[in-house]
């Protein structure tokens, strides 16, 4: 009670002293979260479950108000399979890429869609049924701005449209990357954008159209129209990397890339990589678009077999959205990526500011941290990236500690073996959320963490309040050149069965890390492109075909003999008989045996044996 008092006098203190400053009075939260998406809402359903202080500011009257107009073509790319053949929900997660987490079992979009690829309003259908189902605590039609931290107080404070004023003591960004890209040229001005772009066919009836972009809404595009176009060409600076070879689910997926068959099939659409920065679009004479490369006269230096010479009808661009900072005052501007991570804010793995302390970022504005690496940008990757920021916030802010399990050494096999076989978190964050295992009492107990921020190792005590030392790492990879956007990735000899060979897996496999001390910041700026640094033991565990790591021989085995290499003691399974008989002939019994056969104390007293032993001391 002490803590929770000092809390609120400092809340109260902090109140008095804004309204001193500012002379009016502020709405206060300890947390205030900006956006009402999936990523504001999965965040504020964890806030929710622990009674904490927040508010979801949403400047629309919809829950994932983006979702009401994006894509323009109506389908999502994120999948909905309904049937796996298992009841288990974690494992069913792996491959529901739509769902937020809840404890309410309705709220799944397979009860909202059958479709593999559900139209965008079954998804705003399901966020709102989601914020409304839950109580999840939303401000419609609350447009904040001029965000700022105070040196004062060391607050945030923000106004709405209404000339409302709040302040907050952490503050979340979950407002997705809602700012058009627009690149810069020459002739910019004759384009159409993505969210302008008519969506009926007929009106590109017999039209030459560009696209200049290479993603997905590019290609979206494209699918819907090329029935009824002469001709489509596209344009960007970087070739096709389709998602199936790179692995990264943000690149061309397979539902959208129609136009890939009518190029390689020679029937006059194409595709073509060249810096749109450095070209030009100019109007002829005949009102049609033409694509030039020179700094002249439209002819000037042109080749007359140059790719794209004849002109265009319409000019559509797709390249991309962009995080908007416009609703930071000039002083909290959080930092950018670099290259092409510039479109995201900087975090650190916590998913926190790396220049403005408190300020956090949930959703897609997170995906910096991963970008073309793993699922952090989408619903399935970011709805465990939010729990993770929810674990940190809650030691942080409210010294409760990372959630764990504790059991004795000899139940470590059953649970790493059920999580690398169901959890869900790890499988779709891979090489970015792992669990770590806690070894002690001299390896006779462990204790288990989940969906811990791998690349926080070195700070380990200060995010989860928890000791450590001896630690096993568990995460899933793919093999380290099997993705790119160049890789054969269906050659003959793409995958291995062999154990032996398990370390040469190129489909995702987990993968174990044992260290006898924490990894340094330096161990990890060391580390390359590897996932973790070299530990003192590593061990892969083959792929397999059904993601199923369960064969007695193939999979169980050698990982049991990894943990006894790093635990030093027997962790072989025995029956209640080779117990009494290795307890009758040995001077010493497999630790199994002494935990759950012998428990410690060899034969179990009962009353009937208590009664035998005084009568023999009488006797």
């Amino acid at each position: 009670m002490l803590t929770n008092t000092s809390g609120f006098l400092s809340k109260c203190v902090l109140l008095v002293l804004l309204c001193l400053v500012s002379g009016s009075s502020q709405s206060f939260h300890e947390y205030c979260i900006v956006g009402a998406g999936p990523g504001g809402l999965q965040l504020g359903y964890f806030l929710k479950t622990s009674n904490r202080d927040y508010v979801i500011f949403e400047r629309n009257n919809v829950s994932g108000s983006f979702f009401t107009k994006y894509p323009r073509h109506d389908m999502l790319i994120s999948i909905n399979k309904r049937n796996t053949g298992k009841t288990n929900k974690e494992f069913n997660l792996r491959h529901d890429w739509n769902s937020l987490i809840s404890h309410d079992e309705s709220l799944q979009v397979r009860h909202y869609s059958k479709v593999m690829f559900p139209h965008r309003e079954v998804l705003v259908k399901y966020l709102g049924d989601y914020q409304r189902k839950l109580g999840i605590n939303v401000q419609y039609n609350v447009d904040v701005h001029n965000i700022r931290k105070r040196s004062d107080t060391g607050l945030f404070s923000m106004e709405d449209q209404r000339g409302n004023a709040y302040s907050c003591k952490n503050v979340i960004i979950a407002t997705g990357l809602q700012k058009e890209h627009v690149p810069q040229f020459r002739g910019v001005e004759y384009t159409i954008g993505y969210n302008d772009v008519s969506i009926n066919p007929d009106d590109f009836e017999g039209k030459s159209v560009l696209i200049i972009g290479r993603g997905n809404s590019a290609f979206e595009v494209a699918d819907r129209i090329y029935g009824a176009t002469n001709v489509i060409h596209m344009i960007a600076r970087s070739r096709v990397r389709l998602s199936w070879a790179t692995h990264y689910v943000g690149d061309l997926r397979a539902v959208n890339n129609g136009l890939l068959d009518t190029y390689q099939l020679k029937s006059l659409d194409a595709v073509l990589e060249a810096p749109i920065e450095e070209a030009a679009l100019v109007k002829t004479k005949q009102g049609k678009i033409k694509l030039v490369f020179s700094a002249g006269d439209m002819d000037e230096n042109l080749f007359d077999n140059f790719a794209m010479r004849d002109d265009y009808d319409v000019v559509i661009r797709c390249t991309g959205w962009k995080f908007d900072d416009e609703v930071f005052h000039n002083s909290t501007k959080p930092e950018r990526g670099q290259g092409r991570r510039k479109k995201f804010p900087k975090t650190l793995p916590t998913y926190e500011s790396t220049n403005i302390p408190g300020l956090f970022f949930a959703g897609t504005n997170s995906h910096s941290v991963d970008f073309r690496k793993s699922a952090g940008g989408f619903i399935h990757g970011f709805r465990y990236t939010a729990r993770t920021l929810y674990n940190y916030l809650e030691h942080r802010n409210h010294g409760v500690e990372w959630p764990s399990i504790k059991a004795p050494i000899t139940e470590l096999l059953d649970r790493i073996l059920k999580r690398i076989n169901e959890a869900s978190g790890i499988y779709q964050m891979f090489q970015v959320l792992g669990d770590v295992i806690l070894l002690k009492n001299n390896g006779r107990e462990f204790e288990y963490l989940e969906e811990f921020p791998i690349m926080s190792l070195p700070k380990f005590h200060e995010i989860t309040g928890k000791t450590a030392e001896k630690i096993i790492v568990v995460v899933l990879e793919y093999g380290a050149n099997f993705s790119g956007p160049g890789n054969d990735v269906f050659r003959l000899n793409r995958a291995t069965g062999e154990p032996s060979d398990a370390h040469q897996s190129n489909f995702l496999h987990p993968v174990f890390y044992y260290y006898e001390t924490l990894p340094t910041e330096k161990d990890m700026k060391k580390k390359g492109s590897k996932t973790l640094p070299k530990p003192v033991h590593l061990h892969h565990i083959v792929e397999d075909f059904l993601t199923t790591w369960d064969a007695p021989l193939s999979h169980i085995l050698p990982l049991r003999q990894f943990l006894e290499r790093c635990i030093g003691t027997d962790m072989r399974k025995y029956f209640a008989s080779s117990c009494f008989t290795l307890a009758m002939t040995h001077q010493t019994v497999p630790l199994m045996c002494q935990e759950k056969y012998m428990q410690g104390q060899g034969l179990v007293g009962t009353e009937a044996l208590l009664l035998r032993a005084r009568i023999a001391s009488l006797l």
